[in-house]
């Protein structure tokens, strides 16, 4: 099904990349500056409420007032919604410096979910993990005593992060393997690992669940056929291809999409297409029968009915 119609917000800077909405409508999203920017429901007031420093990416509600930010730069921070006081929760783990921390869920408990999407490549070179397929991403979990745990490793570019609503499982984006990994967290399968979706059409980004229930799956870009070329070359010759300008490299397409899914891996919604003047959409959530998308390059969100 393609996507009805689109309301594009501007936001006053580069690359909101991932949205949270609160119970009142607002939305909350990071730009590539480092601000924090709260909207209101309809847009039309935009306000900074923090500036972390660094790169924030993905954000969840975090208590009543603060914001959970994973900032690549930076490591899993919180942000308070009233006064924008920035708290660092983690800048390492288990030993190994967070190098790009990407996104995140929180559990009722107050456990943190969050992906470390890279051992070897920043966000200034996302492409060359993708690339060089390192599997150097880890899902993480951080317990209320401050404790962080490895829950899965080697995987393909770690990326979104989200729980069902019985959180019997924590779901993560493999965003090289065009997958979403599920990591079983209690009954006869806890510590399992299995797949909720697989082989999908496009990379899997942040993915978030739903106030439907669902889990949202982003898909930025369409598979690039010259990237599967490139992954089969030898490594003189993949670096090469890492070497170049980003507009000689393999690139995402204007063709995005998301995915509604039943924790059993049934797709219940599927939008796909184009969004004219907008792409590259990294971010979802769904409140209130709407999808809230942020983009890593657009200066706007997009707003639209599931």
């Amino acid at each position: 099904m393609r996507f009805g119609e689109v309301k594009v917000i501007p936001v006053g800077g580069h690359g909101p990349e991932d949205v949270v909405v609160d119970a009142e409508g607002q939305v909350y999203t990071g730009l590539a500056d480092g601000r924090i920017l709260r909207l209101s429901p309809d847009g039309s007031r935009i306000e900074k409420i923090a500036h972390t420093g660094g790169r924030p990416l993905g954000l969840e509600l975090h208590g009543e007032d603060e914001l959970l930010v994973c900032d690549a730069n930076l490591g899993l921070l919180t942000v308070g919604i009233n006064g924008g006081k920035v708290t660092t929760l983690a800048t390492e783990a288990l030993g190994l410096k967070l190098v790009f921390c990407n996104n995140a869920a929180v559990a009722q408990d107050g456990t943190i979910y969050f992906t470390d999407s890279s051992r070897r490549f920043p966000i200034t070179h996302w492409r060359d993990d993708l690339i060089e397929q390192t599997a150097g991403g880890r899902l993480l979990r951080r317990d209320t005593d401050g404790t962080i745990d490895l829950v899965a490793d080697g995987l393909q570019f770690a990326n979104g992060v989200a729980l069902p609503p019985d959180e019997s499982f924590v779901a993560v984006a493999e965003t090289g393997s065009f997958k979403v990994t599920r990591v079983w967290l209690t009954g006869d399968k806890a510590g399992t690992v299995d797949t909720l979706l697989d082989d999908l059409p496009g990379f899997p980004d942040n993915i978030s669940t739903g106030s439907d229930g669902l889990i949202w799956v982003t898909q930025a870009s369409p598979k690039v056929p010259a990237l599967d070329v490139v992954r089969k070359l030898p490594s003189p010759l993949r670096s090469l291809v890492r070497s170049l300008p980003p507009g000689l490299q393999p690139a995402p397409k204007r063709e995005v999409g998301v995915l509604g899914v039943a924790a059993d891996g049934t797709v219940e919604r599927e939008l796909r297409g184009e969004i004219d003047g907008w792409h590259m959409l990294t971010g979802v959530r769904e409140h209130g029968g709407k999808l809230y998308l942020g983009s890593l390059d657009e200066p706007a969100i997009a707003v639209t009915s599931v």
